[in-house]
């Protein structure tokens, strides 16, 4: 069982930083990943950023320039760097661990486990 717990979140004028912090507990035999899902009001819960087991990064495109996923092993802890916050990045932010589904036939890897989210609010 893995346990997440994330801290950083807060309240920023428009332009400013913030990073926000995920302390993963527990091992999790096929983990796939960890990432970065945000959920803003009245939208759908969407992946911002992941660090995949086979090294690549996904990002969504608004943020590719400006949000930065850093891990360190020794703590395992997961990093979220934002740059030039925009009102637009309001949201819900949630740490998540991802597993290979076994049951699937391509082996595939989803999310399985979630921290309790942070919120993250930006202001002009």
């Amino acid at each position: 069982q893995v346990h997440l717990v994330e801290s950083g979140g807060g309240s920023v004028q428009a332009g400013g930083s913030l990073q926000l912090s995920c302390i993963r507990s527990g091992v999790d035999p096929l983990n796939c990943g960890m990432g970065w899902y945000r959920q803003a009001p009245g939208k759908e819960r969407e992946l911002v950023m992941a660090k995949l087991g086979d090294g690549s990064t996904r990002a969504i495109d608004s943020v590719k320039d400006r949000f930065t996923l850093s891990q360190d092993r020794a703590t395992d802890t997961l990093y979220l760097r934002m740059n030039s916050l925009k009102t637009e990045d309001t949201a819900v932010y949630y740490c998540a661990a991802m597993s290979v589904n076994l049951t699937t036939r391509a082996y595939a890897c989803e999310t399985r486990y979630w921290g309790q989210g942070t919120q993250v609010t930006v202001s002009s």
